[in-house]
Order: C-alpha cells, then structure tokens, then sequence
C-alpha cells in the first residue's frame, strides 16, 4: 500500500457549506475522536467554475459526506453522487444583511425600509449559494427594484462578509451564520420576516465514500444533539 493511500485511509473528508462553516469547524475534534482519524475540510465553492463541489464529485473526488442546502443535497443525489440512505438535516439559517464596522446602521425593519436600503446602497455583494440565488431571482424581483439594483450587485465567491468589511462593497447579502465570525462587519441584521427565507442545510454520504457505515455515524452525531449548542452558537437553529 503507498503512503498516498495510507494517507487517505486515516482521513476522513468533508465538502461544507459556507452557512454551516463555523458550527462544523468547531465539532472537528469531537468528530476526530468518533471517527479515529484526521478530518479534512475539501475546500470548494457553489456558482460556476471547474472547481464547484457538484463538479468535483463527478469527477470522483473520494469524499465521505457532503454538507449543502437541502434543494442542492437532493440534486446530487439524483444524479447518484449522494447516497439516499442517511441523509439528514442539520439546521436552518436565514439570510442576514451586513456592512462595514462603523458604518450606520442601514433600516432594513421592514420591506418598504429594505427596499430604501437596496435602492440607496453604492453596491452590495451577494455569495453563489442559496442566499445569493434567492437574493438576485427572488427577492429584488419582489421588491420592484431588479432593474434599479442588479447593476450594481456582485457576485463574491468565498466570504462576500470578508469584502464588505475591507470596504470594497458597501453591503453584504448572506446567510446570517456566514456574516457573524467576519472580524470588521457591523449591524447584522436578518431580513424582515415578510421577506425572509430559511434555508435548511443537510448532510449526505457521497456516493464515492470508502466507509458508508462511518460516514452515517457521522450524520447521526452532527443531526444530534451532541451538535446542537454548536449549530446554535454559530447563527443557526438545529433543524431537530
């Protein structure tokens, strides 16, 4: 056997949503101790690109579970890179908005506030997961301002928190879990609730895991709660 393949042995892989980030980061060592072996995060993205997650399974990159929202963990699985049997979900998360620490607090307390907010800002920057898709196709388009605030909208593949915060956009559109750690944003706030949506982000055994039985084990620690002051500290609300 090579050292390359003992390597991968003692490693048990993660694909993670940016929303579940900072909860999962923190659960590493216990999920060292249950698995007896090096947890290594897959680092990938959502959107477009050579290197988004759904990209990298199917070109069978060995990975034990996948951690995605709900609509994205269902695709993969019928597409067969996702197991069917044990799935589960993990918790929920809504989308906050962000700007730079010491800047004013923009009014977002309701949906005509929201949309005063969107029209006046310089630019806003918005992830390629579900709070973006949801954001640029559903939410300014409900609002009447698609035309008017598109334009100056920008994809940010990473943390669009950490770009806000260094001051090259004005706003930040995200998954309130991701918005929370950034060192340098102030004032997160979640959408109102008359135009909030909640995302639940769900973990599957990637059709390429050498272990199935391990990789489930995993799922039930993650889905339990063992993990859910973790999910909670993050921004997020276990969905069990």
């Amino acid at each position: 056997m090579s050292a390359d393949t003992i390597g991968k042995t003692n490693e048990f892989r993660v694909m993670s949503s940016g929303a579940l980030g900072p909860a999962y980061l923190s659960l590493i060592p216990a999920l060292q101790r249950l698995t007896g072996k090096t947890v290594v995060t897959a680092s990938t993205s959502l959107g477009s690109g050579e290197n988004t997650l759904d990209k990298r399974l199917r070109r069978g990159e060995v990975v034990d579970i996948v951690i995605v929202a709900e609509a994205l963990l269902r695709q993969l699985t019928g597409e067969g890179l996702v197991l069917a049997d044990g799935s589960a979900p993990l918790a929920r998360s809504g989308i906050g908005i962000a700007v730079r620490a010491g800047a004013a607090k923009p009014d977002i307390s309701n949906a005509d506030a929201l949309r005063e907010t969107l029209l006046k800002a310089k630019s806003i920057g918005y992830s390629a997961s579900v709070s973006g898709q949801y954001f640029t196709q559903q939410l300014v388009q409900r609002l009447g301002i698609a035309d008017q605030v598109l334009g100056k909208c920008k994809v940010v593949a990473g943390g669009v928190g950490v770009v806000v915060a260094r001051g090259e956009l004005e706003l930040a559109v995200q998954q309130m879990s991701e918005l929370l750690p950034v060192a340098g944003l102030a004032h997160i706030t979640p959408l109102p609730p008359e135009v909030q949506i909640v995302s639940v982000f769900s973990a599957g055994v990637a059709a390429s895991c050498p272990d199935a039985a391990m990789a489930r084990e995993v799922i039930r620690f993650l889905s339990g709660p063992q993990a859910a002051d973790a999910i909670r500290r993050s921004g997020l609300e276990p969905a069990r």
